[in-house]
């Protein structure tokens, strides 16, 4: 299997909003479509899923237009999409059932995914009358728990209908997930429980598309990135090349001395320091080791040195930051 995206182009009016993105995923695992906002990274999905008309490019899943006909897709998107005055579980067999999935399996997976997302008591109301004995001790309230009205879904915290609506992705058990900020609005424990699932689907061979713009979740996961800035493609690649292109420049040292002094008449800037724990910047491997000879070499007590390539997070400011934007 293959995802092939070829020269996405959109515009409105005079305004390109994607210029021409593109990429390819011949295996499985995660691709990131990273930008700031207004970047094109929802609009790309959206083209790509068939949900907006492109201006020019294709989509190609096994060399076929990319639709939810050819391929069992499962989206979170960005936006809730959840109808606020209808029972959960109605939904939710709603769009399994749209999917092409008989009620028997519906039933069977949404019981599966409502107890791995913790989400059981929004859609049984015996779970939700269980939650309540237990909060009464087991003994107030057991009258008023034969009859438990769940909460509607607007009643639903921000990151209790992102899970919901990940459920509803999941139920086709799609092998191609597209998910647009699936973090967002998630504490950290129910951002564990979906690290957790995202890494078992990369382990079943499932391909992912996510956005998102917390460049540490997406670093963990992703295997190949496009960062996207004013509607092109400023980086485009595999996230270890792409890293190592840069060079290794982020140089951190703990000393039992202070080291300032060797510091003085050389090009490498002092990021932080605290108590003789310094991170720098350097030009590179040279530069690096010439300071660690000229350490040791004056009897510095050097408890750790290590010198790093840039984070994500680092490279994409660098790219998209105030700097590039005032150009």
């Amino acid at each position: 299997m293959s995802l092939i995206v070829k020269n996405l182009y959109k515009k409105y009016g005079e305004k390109v909003v994607v210029d021409n993105i593109g990429f390819t995923m011949e295996n499985p695992g995660v691709y990131a479509l990273l930008g700031t906002n207004g970047a094109g990274k929802t609009t790309s999905i959206r083209m790509m899923l068939g949900m907006l008309e492109k201006d020019g490019g294709e989509a190609l899943w096994n060399d076929k237009p990319l639709t939810f006909d050819t391929c069992n897709i499962g989206y979170l998107a960005e936006e809730r999409g959840l109808y606020p005055k209808y029972p959960l579980i109605d939904q939710i067999r709603y769009f399994g059932e749209l999917r092409g999935c008989d009620r028997k399996t519906v039933d069977k997976r949404i019981k599966y995914w409502a107890e791995r997302l913790n989400v059981e008591e929004y859609l049984y109301p015996e779970k939700a009358a269980e939650l309540l004995l237990e909060q009464n001790g087991g003994v107030a309230g057991k009258k008023s728990s034969k009859k438990v009205k769940l909460q509607s879904p607007d009643q639903l915290s921000k990151g209790n209908q992102q899970k919901i609506q990940f459920l509803i992705a999941m139920i086709s058990d799609p092998e191609l997930m597209v998910l647009d900020e699936p973090f967002s609005g998630l504490d950290p424990v129910n951002t564990d429980i979906l690290k957790d699932v995202v890494r078992e689907q990369i382990a079943a061979g499932k391909y992912i598309i996510m956005s998102s713009h917390q460049m540490e979740v997406v670093e963990e996961f992703c295997t190949d990135i496009t960062i996207l800035h004013r509607s092109k493609a400023v980086v485009s690649g595999n996230l270890n090349e792409i890293k190592k292109s840069y060079g290794r420049e982020k140089l951190r040292i703990k000393t039992e001395q202070d080291i300032k002094p060797y510091l003085e008449n050389t090009d490498i800037k002092i990021l932080s320091e605290k108590e003789f724990e310094y991170d720098l910047r350097v030009k590179g491997d040279a530069e690096a080791n010439a300071l660690l000879k000229t350490l040791t070499g004056n009897d510095i007590n050097i408890i750790a040195f290590e010198l790093k390539e840039l984070s994500l997070h680092e490279i994409f400011v660098r790219e998209v930051g105030e700097d590039r934007d005032e150009e």
